[in-house]
């Protein structure tokens, strides 16, 4: 029996293998979350894109539109402290500012601080002020997606410049009349249809005309009736990044929007100090008050917090929206003409 057993044993050894060793897990890397044992410099890359940026400067192109007389030009002197919305030759801050007539865009370099800005005003003729006004955003539809044409040109390019200049309309300032009751039919078709192109921020013009009460609710009325029309101004929910980004915003769409201004371009003499300001019987109206006006609110929203912001939607939305649709539409370039075909045979 004894060999018959250790032969079993024998054959059962061959059929059952041996187990396996479990394979070594490997270490992670030292070099993950390690200390420095020095410094190598990695923070002066913020300091590198400072010089760069400072020595090509910035560019902001911001439109204004509303009905003729509610301070569309007064406002946006004021938001730069400086006359950025007409040519300043032959023309000073005591005469009244002309009327205008035609979409005009106008550039400036204005600087601060050592940092060069080009500025571009585009001022729109007084919206709406005809008698028909059916289709009275074309034009002004028309100009900002002339602007994105005329970028997506010089992006298809076969030899394209290394910096393409940039017309393209980051921000349009709406100008809401301060009737206190509710928004004109034609205001929210001009915001139904804009807002799909460019970012749109509502403000109420002239607000001292109403009192504190009839701000506040007129305020909450545009809100509604621009939420029930599905009418999304600047910033959209959508693009919010991050929670810190959608707490601020949120804040700003549920508290500030539409923004109650008040534009000035004289100065007065306020308890000592030079204030911007509209002198009536019963006192002064300080635009840089915040219990007068909200119009810091709105500087602070536009140039302080946002402005970097408003060119990356445009350009990485509201552009790119534009470009696949022109692309897509014409099977990828847009069509040539006599100029571009010109230039495309020199280019080779």
């Amino acid at each position: 029996a004894g060999p018959v057993e250790s032969k079993n044993e024998a054959a059962m050894s061959e059929l059952v293998p041996e187990p396996r060793q479990k394979p070594v897990v490997p270490m992670k890397p030292m070099g993950i979350n390690a200390s420095l044992l020095g410094y190598i410099g990695i923070d002066t890359i913020i300091e590198q894109m400072r010089k760069k940026t400072m020595k090509t400067g910035f560019d902001f192109n911001i439109m204004v539109v509303g009905q003729s007389g509610l301070g569309k030009s007064t406002l946006v002197n004021t938001l730069f402290k400086s006359q950025v919305s007409r040519k300043s030759s032959g023309w000073n801050r005591e005469e009244k500012i002309p009327k205008t007539v035609e979409i005009k865009a106008i550039g400036h370099v204005i600087e601060e601080g050592g940092v060069k800005m080009k500025l571009t005003v585009i001022d729109t003729p007084g919206f709406g002020d005809q008698i028909n006004n059916e289709n009275c955003w074309e034009p002004i539809e028309k100009y900002i997606n002339e602007q994105y044409e005329k970028f997506l040109k010089e992006e298809v390019n076969i030899a394209r410049k290394k910096r393409i200049p940039d017309t393209r309309v980051h921000c349009c300032l709406y100008f809401i009349s301060p009737t206190g009751h509710s928004l004109r039919p034609l205001d929210l078709e001009f915001m139904k249809h804009l807002s799909k192109v460019v970012n749109i921020i509502p403000v109420i013009a002239k607000a001292d005309t109403m009192t504190l009460e009839e701000k506040i609710e007129f305020k909450q009325r545009v809100r509604k009736e621009l939420e029930v029309n599905g009418i999304e101004f600047y910033p959209q929910k959508e693009f919010d990044e991050d929670l810190e980004d959608k707490t601020e915003n949120d804040k700003i769409r549920q508290e500030s929007m539409p923004f109650a201004v008040v534009g000035s371009d004289k100065e007065y003499q306020v308890n000592g100090k030079r204030v911007l300001g509209r002198k009536t019987p019963w006192g002064i109206i300080e635009v840089e008050n915040l219990t007068h006006c909200e119009f810091a609110l709105l500087r602070d929203f536009v140039i302080r917090t946002h402005l970097q912001d408003l060119k990356e939607v445009t350009h990485n939305i509201h552009y790119e929206t534009y470009r696949a649709k022109r692309l897509n539409d014409n099977g990828g370039l847009p069509p040539m003409t006599v100029e571009t075909e010109e230039n495309h045979e020199s280019n080779l």
